[in-house]
């Protein structure tokens, strides 16, 4: 054994205390890991760093802003009812609705646009129906892992065997080959996510969000249409008694007030509900159809967009002019530009109507104006304090629509080989900025850099841990074990070795370094070498213990504020319970 094999072990070792402890975070830690190997000469200064130039990297850059148009759009936002239901149910009905479509679309698309994509619907549909994302974003990356391994196109590593066998003059696989294998393994891997997801899973919510009573609280207002799809049906029917960050406290109807708003209210045609809730999550609440705050001349409120429109807080001060009158008779809009969405009083809950409140010295007003009114009204006598509040990505329809029909070109252009994905996502996002759907800063907000940066790194890492020949020793001493049990023996050593090379090698790389293994393996024995080219295949695939081993499970490491260890709890044994299956299902249908 060479120093580069024992420094680079040494190295990894260290590394997984660090992440399991989670002492520091992660793309500090693989920084080190990454700087330490170039110190220690196993790996070049090009080698250690190719990943920043890499296509996959880029590819995923360019698929942030077309997936976060998109987002932002309020265009995906649609189809959260149709992947979750609308009534509040127990997390594992709500994982099973969810991966069963994800892991049939990764099998036709990429992972990484798939990922890129629901991230952010699944964080906020989560967030706003009181659940924790930290439950669902794991499910989501390796729901598309496991779907991915049911036809040719459903990962790269597919491909890259199949190219392999080609090489080696073996006929390559079929389109649906893979998935009298790959279906049994996905819908097997699916129910364990489901069952056990709940329980093996963290609680965790954003910090704002946990604050509970603490948090300070708007009060608004809004007016039900006969364009809301919920008239009948109860508050608890609705979805509108647990979400999160609002509380529905009292209904108005003519003749009559009810409060407390109980759960079995039923809600009717011209109802007003006086909700009390963080400014983030009455934005959300504002844009659901058939929901009305009020109508306005000057803004359109479902659709304005947040390029041109912020929100902002405001501090009545105690000279203002507002003091003393109502907003309606305030005529807000006319001297400030600007709409008042709900209102704030710090120690007490305003029933009133909007328009109906007195203003007072003291109360904070959640606005929603043009971009400059910061600028205009920040050093103001009327108010003591202008600050920007969070403001929830919004669009106009038409390009929400646009943004649409650019992501399907896209797909594809790609899908059909007319164009490269690195290119045709980069054709979409440059339309995209062209025609002003996306901003240029939105375009750079949009981009998760500290995803990227990790995805970089783990290139870097994954050439130390071949070139020091740690990943080829660790394979050739599990196949010789294996030898000593029969075909089914060698085969599940190939498998195991594929596996835990995946954990700390990209899945791609592991299927070439295993590919020429597994073949020499088959040929040592006498056994069909076609067999041990499928077990490398489906083996590459199964990245869930380590966070660091496959690009969407480090895509949805930051968003859903996981931990190494997390990723163990659940990633172990779902990896154990796909490794059995296919291993059983290869060994059936090609022995």
């Amino acid at each position: 054994m060479t120093f580069e094999f024992w420094y680079t072990a040494t190295l990894l070792l260290i590394m997984t205390v660090f992440l399991v402890k989670a002492w520091i975070e992660i793309e500090i830690v693989m920084f080190s890991v990454l700087l330490l190997l170039l110190i220690g000469k196993v790996v070049t200064l090009k080698e250690a760093f190719a990943g920043f130039s890499n296509e996959g990297l880029l590819t995923i850059a360019l698929l942030f802003v077309v997936a976060g148009a998109l987002e932002n759009s309020g265009m995906i936002n649609q189809i959260t009812p149709a992947i979750f239901g609308s009534k509040r149910t127990a997390v594992w009905r709500k994982l099973l609705r969810m991966s069963l479509p994800m892991a049939a679309l990764s099998a036709f698309i990429n992972n990484i646009p798939q990922v890129a994509i629901f991230i952010p619907v699944i964080k906020s549909w989560a967030e706003r129906n009181n659940y924790s994302p930290s439950k669902f974003l794991i499910p989501l990356s390796f729901s598309v892992i496991l779907g991915g391994i049911c036809t040719l196109i459903g990962t790269s590593t597919n491909l890259i065997v199949h190219g392999l066998m080609l090489e080696a003059g073996m006929e390559g696989v079929g389109f649906f080959e893979i998935a009298k294998v790959g279906i049994p393994v996905t819908l097997a891997g699916i129910m364990f996510i489901s069952f056990f997801g709940d329980y093996l899973l963290p609680n965790r919510k954003e910090p704002l969000v946990e604050l509970g009573d603490q948090t300070r609280e708007f009060v608004i207002e809004l007016k039900v249409t006969a364009e809301y799809k919920n008239i009948g049906k109860s508050i608890e029917d609705a979805g509108l008694r647990h979400l999160q960050g609002l509380f529905l406290f009292q209904i108005e109807r003519p003749g009559e007030i009810i409060a407390p708003a109980r759960p079995e209210e039923k809600i009717m045609l011209d109802d007003r509900l006086f909700f009390t809730g963080l400014p983030k999550t009455i934005l959300e609440l504002q844009k659901t159809p058939g929901l009305q705050l009020l109508k306005d001349s000057q803004f359109d409120l479902k659709n304005y967009d947040s390029e041109q429109m912020k929100t902002f807080e405001c501090v009545v001060s105690s000279g203002s002019p507002l003091i003393g009158k109502t907003v309606r008779e305030s005529n807000f809009r006319s001297a400030y530009a600007a709409v008042i969405i709900a209102i704030h009083r710090h120690g007490k809950r305003i029933a009133n109507k909007i328009g109906d409140i007195i203003l007072r010295p003291g109360d904070t007003l959640l606005l929603l104006a043009e971009k400059n009114f910061y600028k205009k009204w920040y050093n103001s006598k009327d108010f003591y304090l202008v600050a920007r509040a969070d403001t929830i990505p919004s669009k106009p329809p038409w390009r929400g629509y646009f943004s649409l029909v650019l992501f399907v070109a896209m797909i594809v252009l790609a899908a059909l080989e007319i164009l490269p994905l690195l290119t045709a996502a980069g054709l979409a996002a440059i339309v995209l900025l062209l025609t002003r759907t996306v901003g240029g800063r939105e375009a750079q907000n949009l981009i998760d850099w500290r995803v990227l940066i990790m995805i970089a790194m783990s290139f870097g890492i994954a050439a130390g841990v071949e070139k020091s020949g740690l990943a080829a020793a660790i394979a050739n001493e599990l196949v010789k074990l294996g030898r000593n049990f029969d075909v089914f023996g060698v085969m599940a050593s190939v498998f195991i070795t594929t596996s835990l090379c995946t954990t700390f090698v990209t899945n791609n790389a592991a299927a070439v370094m295993l590919f020429p293994i597994g073949i020499s393996a088959a040929a040592s024995i006498q056994a069909d070498p076609r067999a041990f080219a499928i077990t490398v295949m489906i083996a590459a695939s199964s990245s869930f213990v380590n966070p660091i081993s496959y690009q969407t499970n480090l895509m949805v490491y930051g968003p859903g504020g996981y931990k190494f260890i997390d990723f163990v709890k659940i990633g172990l044994p779902l990896q154990i319970l796909y490794g059995v299956v296919a291993m059983i299902l290869i060994y059936h249908f090609y022995f």
